[in-house]
């Protein structure tokens, strides 16, 4: 695949490409800054869209990030350019999260493969409603699994037990989320556009989608209701297909490679014509976060 030159029209798509990665809340809680004399994008945090009260450890923000990354590199591969990426590569400012920097192709098989990935990703969103049940093919669970060994992760889908148990402490989060009045406040803000009412961010209120009928599915509950009995409420699938992402370790850079993997296996999802949803609301409280091992007696960070 030939070089495109990288011109300011394709830096600014780049970048486009990059801001369409899925963040916690939709709070996009990265910065870009270009580095003329390399050409080297950097990715910052922005802490300021940090979820203080529902990601105090800042793990969801990295999680954004990574997939943010991703996207970068996918971009620049789908223009020609071999990406370089590096993370956390300056211990002394932390809020740098990584660097990607393109070089001259060397794999054609990148470059093709790119094509589809840089497609998914103008049409890749969260989906908070219903699925139609059907099962994932064991070649794409294969397709999936190795989308995420690429970039240093393990995807594992959970048998019948596996997804009751998850969906139970999911619905435990949930409940202790509705019940935190500091958390339920930080939802709102981020359906209101409270912070930046300028920019795209935050959740779009016809994006909430409706609570599962059957009370199987805990879908996150962004209003915090009260009373749930109010909400809008539309029969899920009885036997959702769940997977879990797991690093071996759980540390920075651990998490933005989980971003990176999330990214890539939910854009060859996407690219199949599989609508994805996160159930992250486990992973918001630490005894729950630990109860989440990928495959019991097996080491992994969920």
């Amino acid at each position: 695949m030939t070089s495109t030159l990288l011109d300011a029209a394709i830096l600014e798509t780049c970048v486009s490409a990059a801001v369409a990665a899925p963040s916690i809340h939709n709070t996009q809680p990265w910065r870009f800054r270009l580095d003329p004399a390399t050409v080297t994008f950097q990715v910052f945090a922005a802490p300021e869209r940090g979820l203080r009260h529902t990601d105090p450890t800042g793990r969801a923000l990295y999680l954004s990030a990574g997939a943010c990354v991703f996207n970068l590199r996918v971009a620049l591969a789908y223009y020609g350019w071999a990406p370089v990426t590096r993370l956390l590569p300056c211990p002394e400012n932390p809020g740098l999260f990584a660097t990607v920097r393109p070089t001259e192709p060397g794999d054609p098989h990148q470059g093709r493969q790119s094509l589809d990935l840089y497609a998914a990703i103008w049409r890749r969103h969260s989906s908070r409603f219903p699925f139609c049940g059907m099962p994932v093919l064991p070649d794409l669970r294969a397709e999936l699994g190795a989308a995420a060994r690429a970039e240093g992760a393990r995807l594992t889908f959970a048998d019948a037990t596996e997804t009751d148990r998850l969906l139970r402490l999911t619905a435990e989060a949930e409940q202790r989320n509705r019940l935190d009045a500091d958390r339920a406040a930080e939802g709102r803000r981020w359906v209101n556009h409270e912070l930046d009412p300028a920019r795209d961010v935050g959740v779009p209120q016809k994006a909430l989608g409706p609570q599962d009928a059957r009370e199987h599915v805990p879908v996150r509950d962004f209003t915090a209701q009260r009373h749930p009995e109010r909400l809008v409420t539309q029969p899920f699938e009885k036997d959702p297909v769940i997977a879990v992402l797991s690093t071996e370790h759980d540390r920075r850079a651990d998490w933005l490679r989980s971003g990176q993997a999330l990214q890539h296996v939910w854009l060859i999802a996407t690219a199949h014509g599989l609508r994805m949803s996160l159930l992250h609301q486990a992973l918001e409280w630490l005894d729950l976060r630990e109860s989440l091992s990928p495959v019991p007696g097996r080491t992994g960070h969920a």
